[in-house]
Formats: structure tokens, C-alpha cells, sequence
């Protein structure tokens, strides 16, 4: 799947959902291939409408159309399945983002935000795994911290490689940044959690403009970034 979905288009990629992503990069592949997928497309849908709560073998199978049989030939369990299908996630959320942040040019910081913040709306059921502690699922809490310890190496490279083309103050030490990013980054799925998983009523009034609410996230980024 990996390969089927390296052939895409970059742009393609940004406007899927991680199971739309699944269906198409398993779509022409052999049966074993298509029905792995269609498991974990049946945990996305699970975890997109009940919550982790609702994740058994039962489940996925009563959603995926497949004996409960057929789950083990594929996953020994349900902690191997979710470890494997948060993984592939974090890979689909990275290079999105980074797709989007190369074709942004003047803007990569804005374009990177506003994939992440149509991909965390899109995959809320996945995000929630993933931002929020699972009991009885470290391997989600593992997931999301590759997440952040990746993009964060992304973003300060790419800081310190605008600070060696400025060259006009002293550069901001890396582990400064590193806090920097670590902060905000979590300033930014604080928020998006209170919008798309607590529906603060407060905020969801503030952020019916996505605009509007793309440009306080990137101002955030680039302000806490910079001298």
C-alpha cells in the first residue's frame, strides 16, 4: 500500500480521509491486500463514531462484512491492529503536511497548518487516539509522540535554515526552538481538541470562519518562531 500511495499525487493526498487514502492505495491489489484494508477502514469508521470504547474484534468485523475469523488471519489483535493502522496514519498525516508545506513556497508554514487542521477535522476519530491518553492502548500514546518529535525536527530544520539565509540577528539556539515548537504545538491540539472533540460552544462560536481560524494558528506558529 505504501507504494500505491507514493504514486499519488501530492495533492490528492491532502483532500482524503486516512480511509479514503486506504480504500484507494488498496484499490487493484491482490484480495489479502483489500481485505487488510477493509479491516482497518472498519476501525476508522468505529473509532470516527463510537470512540476507542467501541473497538473489538466483534466490531470491526460486524463493520468490515468478515467473519471474526477472518480479523486473526491479518492481526493477532486488536492492539496490533490499532498500533499498525495509527502508524500508517502518522506517515499519511506527514506527508500531507509536508506535501502541502513544499507547494506553499512564500507560505509553507500556513499551508502545513491548514493541512493539519482539514486532516484533524477529517480524522477526528484517529486524531482523538492520538492527542488523547487511551487506556489499555500505549500504543497510541508511542504513535502521537513520533508524530511530534518528527514534525517538530521538520520545523526547527527548516527555522534554522531561514535564520542561516537572514543572518541579521543571532540565531535562537536549537533547543529553544525545539521548546518553542513542543509548546506550540501543543497550543494548537489543545485547540483543535477543545473545536472538534469537546465542541466547546465558546470556541465553536469564535471558529466558524476557517480562515479566520487558519490565520490565528499560523500567526501563532510564525510569531512563537521568531525573535
Amino acid at each position: 500500500m505504501a507504494t500505491a500511495a507514493a504514486a499519488r499525487p501530492p495533492d490528492d493526498l491532502a483532500r482524503l480521509s486516512f480511509p479514503q487514502h486506504l480504500a484507494v492505495a488498496s484499490a487493484g491489489r491482490p484480495k489479502g491486500d483489500r481485505t487488510r484494508a477493509q479491516l482497518q477502514i472498519a476501525a476508522c469508521t468505529i473509532l470516527q463514531t463510537e470512540g476507542p470504547q467501541g473497538l473489538s474484534v466483534a466490531s470491526i468485523c460486524h463493520e468490515a462484512g468478515v467473519s471474526n475469523g477472518t480479523f486473526y488471519i491479518y492481526f493477532p489483535d486488536r492492539h496490533v491492529l490499532l498500533d499498525m493502522l495509527l502508524t500508517e496514519f502518522v506517515a499519511f498525516l506527514q506527508s500531507s503536511m509536508r506535501a502541502a508545506s513544499d507547494r506553499g513556497i512564500s507560505g509553507a508554514a500556513r499551508a502545513a497548518t491548514r493541512a493539519y487542521l482539514d486532516l484533524f477535522e477529517r480524522n477526528s476519530g484517529l486524531m482523538r487516539c492520538l492527542i488523547l491518553p487511551l487506556e489499555g492502548f500505549p500504543e497510541a500514546q508511542a504513535a502521537f509522540q513520533r508524530l511530534n518529535r518528527e514534525w517538530i525536527d521538520i520545523v526547527v530544520a527548516s527555522v534554522e535554515r531561514r535564520q542561516g539565509r537572514d543572518g541579521t540577528a543571532p540565531p535562537i539556539p536549537r533547543d529553544e526552538l525545539r521548546r518553542r515548537a513542543y509548546a506550540l504545538g501543543g497550543m494548537v491540539d489543545q485547540y483543535l481538541s477543545n473545536l472538534f472533540f469537546s465542541k466547546d460552544p465558546g470556541l465553536t462560536e469564535v471558529s466558524r470562519d476557517r480562515e479566520a481560524v487558519l490565520e490565528t494558528l499560523s500567526l501563532i506558529w510564525d510569531r512563537g518562531m521568531s525573535r
